[in-house]
């Protein structure tokens, strides 16, 4: 049985995979690609949650224009 990796040889170990399989640069843009997006969605959530489907629409069609 072998025993458990720290985080930090598990990402070592992950990032020369993705070296390994993709090449230096394409383990640079796969890395990229992930975004950690902003703001709290616990609250923005319950703030459309109480949005009806005809609101919805309406905002989506007044961007649209």
């Amino acid at each position: 049985m072998s025993s458990a990796k720290t985080l930090n040889e598990i990402r070592k170990k992950g990032i020369n995979a993705l070296a390994k399989a993709l090449g230096p640069i394409g383990m640079v843009r796969f890395l990229q690609s992930f975004d950690t997006g902003s703001g709290d969605y616990t609250k923005e959530r319950y703030e459309w949650l109480d949005e009806s489907v005809e609101d919805i629409v309406r905002k989506i069609r007044k961007v649209d224009k």
